[in-house]
């Protein structure tokens, strides 16, 4: 025979069993919609653009101070006395084996002697090339050569088209 104190206890428990069936529902359904890459299983990794190959540094010009220069404006090819010097370089190409610009060629006559000289400009094509690796400074390549060719005349006594090893 049950009693009612019985019947009592069996509702309660059957009433506990529901909340707990409810709360954990409610809470996977929180946990669900929360976390929703959680609920539907791993993911798959974000996709990664392709990265670049690294861009390798510009080949460089050494000047007379043995610094690196790209497209320079001015370049300064009698070092010891600064006698000729090339300026206003508008350069139209600088790759991995050439570099050309246009310019000027500004050249002391030295007459009656270099210190009582007077520059002159010359119009000049300048072409840089022969890269080679630059021995004092490893990852970097440099010109070693550099072509005048002058459309008008040369200075005296140059020829109208010289090419020179760059040493520095």
């Amino acid at each position: 025979m049950v009693t009612a104190g019985v019947r009592r206890h069996a509702a309660a428990v059957a009433a506990r069993a529901r909340r707990a069936v409810v709360a954990g529902a409610a809470v996977a359904l929180a946990a669900a919609t929360a976390f929703p890459a959680a609920a539907a299983g791993p993911a798959a990794p974000p996709a990664r653009a392709p990265v670049p190959a690294p861009t390798p540094p510009p080949v460089v010009v050494v000047d007379c101070f043995g610094e690196p220069q790209v497209r320079p404006e001015e370049y300064l090819l009698a070092c010891g006395d600064g006698n000729n010097r090339l300026v206003g370089l508008r350069w139209t190409d600088w790759g991995t084996k050439t570099a050309a610009a246009t310019g000027t060629d500004m050249v002391n006559d030295c007459r009656p002697y270099c210190a009582a000289g007077r520059f002159r400009p010359y119009p000049v094509k300048v072409t840089l090339s022969a890269p080679e690796p630059w021995p004092d400074r490893p990852g970097t390549t440099r010109f070693t050569q550099i072509r005048l060719t002058f459309p008008e005349a040369a200075p005296t006594p140059m020829p109208r088209d010289v090419t020179y090893k760059l040493v520095y």
